[in-house]
C-alpha cells in the first residue's frame, strides 16, 4: 500500500533500528530502508516482526511508502555517505518534503546541504541525537535544527520518542534548537563536554586507584555514593557499574583487562577546533581530546616508562599516610568543580557560536534537552537551567550565584588534589586545565603584557597601553641596554 508511513528511516545499524522500533512503539508507521537490502530482511524477521514497520528494497519504494509531506530520516555515517544518500534521495522528492540527518555530521556540512536543497524546495534538518543504543530505543535526547518550516511536521514524532523529564515525567528532551547547523552544533558541543566528563572521571579513578590504592569493590562503593549527591549523572552511574563486571575469560575485573588506549570519532576534536576558530577558551575539552590521543601512543609510553623516572616510592608512602576518607572527599570536590568548568566552557562556546551564526540559542532550554536521554545527563543540569532562568543574558556560568559559590567552596580541595597528583606523578590534564581556566578567568591581570611585548619586538605586531587608547609600536632593539 502506497503512502501509508508517517516517517521513513534510512540506515539500519543499531541506532537506526532502535529509533524505528521506538517510533513504532509510539504508534507511528515507519518505512525502513538500508543500502544492503539483506539487512532490511533481517530487521523485518526480527526484531521488527509484527510491528508497524514497512521494509523497502529501493529508495523508490521507500519514497512511495511515505505520506506527504514526506519525512525521510538518515541514520548513516557522517560525511560522504550522508552526501551521497541525499544526492540519490533528493530527485525522488517534491517541494515541501523533508530530509533529516540524524547522525553525527559536522554542522558545516548541514549548512551546505540546506543551501544545496533550497532551490528544490526540500526542507533539510540537521538533528543531533544522543543516548546511544539504549536511548534510541527507549528515549534519546534530540536536538533538531535546520529549516524551521519542517519542524511542525516532525515535532509530534520526535517529542513522542524523546526522553521525558520533569516532576510528572512529561517534558520531552526535544525542542527546536535553531536554524542552519545549530542542531548538529549543539550535539557537537554535547559530545565535547562528554569528552571532558569522561576524562575527568578517569582522572578521579586514577587518583583513587593508583594514588590511594582502592580496589574495584571500594571504587564501586565510592562511585555509588557519589551518584547520590551533586555528581548524580549517567556517566557516574555506569562507571560504578563497570567496577562490578567480571571478565568471563580470566575471572578478573573486566576493566583491568582492557587496554588503556582510548578511541574517538571526531566530535570532541571538532569542538576544540571550532573553539579556536571562535577564539573561545574551551581548554578542558581540548585537553580531553589530547589525552585520548596520548593514550593511543601505548607502545611509546611503555618504552618511555623504562627510561623516564617519576617520584620514587611516593605512591606507597601516600597510601600509608593519607586519610583515605578525606582524600576521597577531596577528589569528589575537585571532580565537581572541574565539571562545572567543563560545562561553563561548553555553554560559553555555544554563546559565541550563537552570536557568530545568529542562531539565538536558548541556553536554559539546551540544558533541559540534555537533562534526560543523553550521555551527559546529570542532575546539576537543572541548576544550569535555573542559572539561565535567573539571567537569560548570563555572560558565564561562573558569574551565577550558585556556581560561583560551589566552585569557591570546593577550590581548596581542588587545589590539594592537583598538587597531590603532581607529587605522585599521576597525570590529571583535565582537572589541571579546569583549575588553570578558573585562575586565569578570575585574574584581572595576566602576564600577557610581556607576551605582547615579545610579539611587538620580533614582529611589530603592536600593543595597547593601560593609560591611553590606541595601537602602539616600539623599536625595542634601539632602546635595549
Amino acid at each position: 500500500m502506497a503512502q501509508q508511513c508517517d516517517i521513513g528511516l534510512i540506515g539500519l545499524a543499531v541506532m537506526g533500528q532502535n529509533l524505528i522500533l521506538n517510533m513504532a512503539d509510539h504508534g507511528y508507521q515507519v518505512a525502513a530502508f538500508n543500502r544492503t537490502t539483506s539487512r532490511v530482511d533481517e530487521f523485518l524477521a526480527w526484531p521488527a516482526q509484527g510491528k508497524s514497520i514497512v521494509g523497502c528494497r529501493s529508495l523508490e519504494e521507500f519514497v512511495r511508502n511515505l505520506k506527504k509531506p514526506r519525512i525521510a530520516m538518515l541514520m548513516v555515517k557522517a560525511g560522504d555517505p550522508v552526501k551521497q544518500t541525499v544526492k540519490q534521495l533528493a530527485p525522488l522528492l517534491e517541494p515541501g518534503d523533508i530530509i533529516i540527518d540524524g547522525g553525527n555530521s559536522c554542522f558545516l556540512d548541514t549548512e551546505e546541504q540546506i543551501k544545496e536543497l533550497q532551490p528544490q524546495g526540500i526542507l533539510y534538518m540537521g538533528t543531533g541525537i544522543s543516548g546511544g543504543e539504549e536511548g534510541a530505543r527507549h528515549g534519546p535526547s534530540i536536538m533538531p535544527g535546520g529549516v524551521k518550516e519542517a519542524w511542525p511536521h516532525v515535532r509530534p514524532i520526535f517529542q513522542a520518542i524523546a526522553a521525558k523529564v520533569g516532576p510528572n515525567n512529561d517534558i520531552p528532551c526535544c525542542d527546536w534548537v535553531g536554524a542552519g547547523g545549530a542542531g548538529h552544533y549543539v550535539k557537537m558541543v554535547h559530545n565535547g563536554i562528554e569528552y571532558g566528563d569522561m576524562q575527568l572521571i578517569s582522572e578521579a579513578y586514577s587518583l583513587l586507584k593508583d594514588g590511594l590504592g582502592l580496589n574495584n569493590d571500594e571504587l564501586y562503593d565510592v562511585f555509588d555514593e557519589w551518584n547520590r549527591g551533586e555528581l548524580d549523572s549517567y556517566l557516574i552511574e555506569i562507571t560504578r557499574d563497570i567496577f562490578s563486571v567480571i571478565d568471563d575469560k580470566t575471572g578478573k575485573a573486566l576493566v583491568d583487562m582492557i587496554l588503556d588506549k582510548a578511541g574517538q570519532k571526531g566530535t570532541g576534536k571538532w569542538t576544540a577546533q571550532h573553539a579556536m576558530d571562535l577564539g573561545v577558551p574551551t581548554t578542558l575539552i581540548t585537553e580531553a581530546v589530547f589525552a585520548r590521543t596520548l593514550s593511543a601512543l601505548k607502545e611509546q609510553r611503555v618504552r618511555a616508562g623504562k627510561v623516564l623516572t617519576g617520584p620514587a616510592g611516593e605512591p606507597k608512602e601516600f597510601r600509608l599516610s593519607a586519610d583515605r576518607e578525606d582524600f576521597v572527599n577531596q577528589v569528589r570536590k575537585a571532580l565537581f568543580a572541574s565539571k562545572v568548568c567543563s560545562y561553563t566552557q561548553g555553554f560559553f562556546q555555544l554563546q559565541a557560536a550563537s552570536k557568530e551564526f545568529d542562531w539565538e540559542l536558548e541556553h536554559g532550554a539546551i540544558a533541559m534537552l540534555w537533562r534526560g536521554g543523553c550521555i551527559i545527563r546529570a542532575a546539576f543540569l537543572e541548576d544550569i537551567k535555573k542559572a539561565y532562568d535567573r539571567n537569560p543574558q548570563l555572560e558565564n556560568l561562573l558569574f551565577d550565584e550558585y556556581f560561583s559559590a560551589e566552585v569557591i567552596a570546593n577550590q581548596k580541595a581542588w587545589r590539594q588534589v592537583v598538587c597531590t597528583a603532581a607529587r605522585l606523578g599521576l597525570p590529571v590534564p583535565a582537572m589541571s586545565a579546569a583549575l588553570n581556566y578558573y585562575d586565569s578567568y578570575r585574574s584581572a591581570r595576566l602576564p600577557h603584557n610581556l607576551l605582547q611585548a615579545q610579539r611587538d619586538y620580533f614582529g611589530a605586531h603592536t600593543y595597547e597601553r593601560v593609560d591611553e587608547e590606541g595601537s602602539f609600536h616600539t623599536d625595542w632593539g634601539k632602546l635595549k641596554r
